[in-house]
């Protein structure tokens, strides 16, 4: 099986329903933005140690692809699954049980204090990017509610994550 086809040659891409629409649109900078989140956890997984971390990070980039193919759908009857409130409550308990693991602290922290964390951190950034991209697309075209919530706890997971992974909190007051 060959992975070219040609057929985007022209600056044009065909979505997970068929329709074909130019490449450096909001809907492809959208799924395209989730593409490259889903990519950057599975880094995130190769510099954390806790296996309740990399199961974690494994189990969203898996459903990081319903999310790539609600966005990558205009049909939506061609979708096997949507979003559900559900899946953002899985999230919020995830949030919730790192935040109760971490220390309690009322200022910035500075980034990044080992791999582990600086990972997550820059995953956290591109998924918030992934929003402000989803967004943008709503402000044009319908966009499943359900994902913009998805994106947005999902940032606050990765946030709680790297919080918890910080080898040390260097707090930053203003």
């Amino acid at each position: 099986m060959r992975i070219y086809t040609k057929t985007g040659d022209s600056g044009q891409t065909s979505l997970y329903d068929g329709t074909r629409i130019d490449k450096d649109s909001l809907r492809v900078e959208s799924y395209g933005t989730i593409d490259e989140l889903n990519s950057y956890i599975g880094l995130c997984i190769n510099y954390t140690k806790d296996e309740t971390d990399k199961k974690i990070l494994f189990d969203i980039q898996k459903f990081l692809f319903y999310v790539s193919a609600d966005l990558a759908t205009i049909k939506k009857d061609k979708l096997k699954k949507t979003i559900e409130e559900s899946d953002i409550i899985k999230l919020e308990k995830i949030i919730d049980d790192y935040i109760n693991k971490t220390e309690d602290i009322n200022a910035f922290i500075i980034p990044g204090t080992g791999l582990a964390s600086a990972n997550l951190h820059i995953a956290r950034t591109v998924c918030r990017r992934a929003e402000r991209r989803i967004l943008s697309l709503s402000k044009f075209e319908e966009v499943n509610p359900l994902v913009i919530k998805y994106i947005n706890r999902l940032s606050d997971v990765l946030y709680a994550m790297a919080r918890y992974n910080e080898e040390k909190l260097i707090p930053m007051e203003f």
